[in-house]
């Protein structure tokens, strides 16, 4: 692969990718839990999103406005994603299940000049009592008969009496076009800046070389709107290829997933690994049709051998795995034409492009574990940490950027993944900082202290686990673990709760008095190797 045809034109910006295709061609097909169905052509979508983009620059906001956008899985995601794109605004990905906590803080180091917020959740802001200076529009989102809200204005009537055609702001390569944040293992998260540039070399690797996506195809990618994976395959991959996407927007159930791709005739499927899980472990697998699904992709954790295996006997297909960051895109995969080799993470995206470092940045030989690597010319690589450049700079070594993850790859160029190399926690593809969960319980009057690691999971992959000490120990129980559940739920997103409690004397630490939580990871996958012998 040659790296160059990554590189976007100096001028570039990604809306100008939805204009490509067909305009009577269906673009998106969207399902609800409860059975309401929609339809939306690239024609309409190129003719709303114009119309939203002159609705926003009437408003006021202009090229490089950070905005928050907090939507579900809807045909409207896409349109908002797309106007903001076409106008030259950088949007802040944001999950629904942010509380206020969240959202106030990557307001305020943002400088977000306004939110676009789903009807249900505008609560979550209103909650918000600390001064937001540069706030100056709320954007309610929703159905067209919606209600107005009080202090909010409403995106229907922005698009009312806009035209049909926009001028796309004329955004370089470089620009910002996404703020994303990601959790850390300490402080508060971190603002990761990507270009448009980064968009386009996005879509040229992921969806050529990994999912595979042709024209003709029908896409199920089943990542939500707020997390860095919904941009890269729902949004960039499958408008970018011109493909039908399908949305739907239930909560998981794993019969449910297996009838609509039976139903719906999907070809490409993207999923969490737990979500494969679940369906090769519900039973009855191989009672479904699902002969029209050519490429079938994960991406989030490693994924089980066992239900690679299940689904490669029952229904002969091939899930094959990916890797990659916020901070990046796809960097190493089972690639479409590539031979496969279980268990493998699969081969970096272009030579040299991935390597296994050490400390130094320099190559580890064949089959030595190391840091995973991604050279500085990798196009899809992140411009910047957002007012924090020295934070990217820290993260280099030589020629590369240490992604903070641990792999050998072997003398055939296969990685193999080891673990992580910090205490960031992936559970169900969602990535989840000790540290936001351990501020949570220290606000509980019952808690003197605590740590939270990773515990390996079936299902799950890992959940998050809290070792808790109390003010009192003689307080321990059932009844108050669950009551620190819910504690941490109700002060961040419920995602992040640990979902197991252990309460104990006292925590490992060093002798300057930090906490060794891979002491507690070790101890962890121990109890986890024993339970399966």
């Amino acid at each position: 692969m040659n790296i160059q045809e990554w590189i976007a034109p100096e001028i570039y910006n990604i809306s100008s990718e939805v204009e490509k295709h067909p305009p009577a061609k269906t673009a998106l097909k969207w399902l609800s839990e409860s059975g309401e169905y929609k339809e939306i052509t690239y024609g309409e979508l190129v003719s709303r999103m114009n119309r939203l983009a002159g609705g926003l620059k009437q408003l006021g906001l202009t090229k490089g406005d950070r905005v928050l956008v907090m939507v579900p899985r809807t045909i409207t995601a896409y349109l908002i994603y797309l106007a903001c794109l076409k106008l030259g605004l950088a949007i802040i990905p944001s999950s629904e299940l942010l509380r206020s906590k969240d959202l106030v803080y990557r307001l305020k180091h943002s400088e977000a000049k306004a939110v676009l917020v789903w009807g249900q959740f505008t609560g979550e802001v209103n909650r918000i009592d600390e001064e937001l200076p540069n706030l100056d529009y709320r954007i309610a989102v929703g159905e067209e008969e919606a209600e107005p809200q009080e202090g909010w204005l409403d995106l229907q009537r922005l698009m009312e009496g806009q035209p049909d055609s926009f001028q796309a702001e004329p955004t370089r390569r470089e620009d910002m076009a996404i703020l994303a944040y990601t959790s850390g293992t300490t402080g508060n998260p971190k603002g990761v800046v990507h270009s448009h540039g980064w968009g386009y070399a996005h879509l040229r690797i992921a969806a050529e070389n990994w999912l595979d996506i042709r024209q003709d195809d029908i896409v199920w990618a089943t990542a939500a709107p707020g997390w860095q994976k919904w941009i890269w395959s729902p949004f960039l991959s499958v408008l970018g290829s011109g493909a039908t996407g399908f949305i739907y927007n239930g909560s998981f159930s794993p019969k449910r997933y297996l009838e609509l791709l039976q139903k719906y005739r999907i070809q490409v499927l993207c999923c969490t690994p737990t979500e494969y899980r679940l369906m090769a472990k519900s039973g009855g697998l191989e009672e479904y049709d699902l002969s029209s699904l050519r490429s079938a992709v994960s991406a989030g954790e490693p994924l089980n051998r066992e239900v690679i295996d299940i689904f490669k006997s029952q229904q002969g297909i091939t899930i094959r795995d990916g890797y990659g960051q916020t901070e990046s895109t796809l960097l190493i995969g089972a690639l479409k034409d590539a031979p496969l080799r279980i268990g493998s993470m699969g081969k970096a995206l272009a030579p040299g492009l991935v390597e296994i470092v050490d400390e130094e940045g320099r190559l580890v030989p064949p089959g030595e574990v190391g840091n995973i690597a991604v050279h500085q010319d990798m196009p899809a690589l992140f411009r910047e940490y957002y007012k924090d450049p020295d934070r990217k700079k820290a993260g280099m070594r030589g020629e590369y950027f240490i992604t903070g993850d641990r792999a050998s790859k072997d003398e055939e160029g296969y990685f193999w993944f080891e673990g992580r190399g910090d205490d960031i926690i992936i559970s169900s593809g969602y990535t989840i900082g000790p540290f936001e969960v351990e501020e949570a319980l220290m606000k509980h009057p019952a808690v003197k202290e605590c740590a939270v690691v990773a515990s390996p999971d079936e299902i799950r992959g890992h959940i998050v686990k809290a070792f808790v000490v109390l003010r009192n120990a003689e307080e321990a129980s059932p009844e108050l673990a669950r009551e620190l559940q819910n504690h941490v739920k109700q002060m961040t997103a419920p995602y992040k709760y640990p979902r197991k409690i252990q309460f104990t004397e006292d925590l490992p630490k060093t002798s300057s008095g930090k906490i060794r939580r891979v002491e507690l990871r070790e101890q962890e996958k121990k109890a986890a190797r024993e339970n399966q012998e």
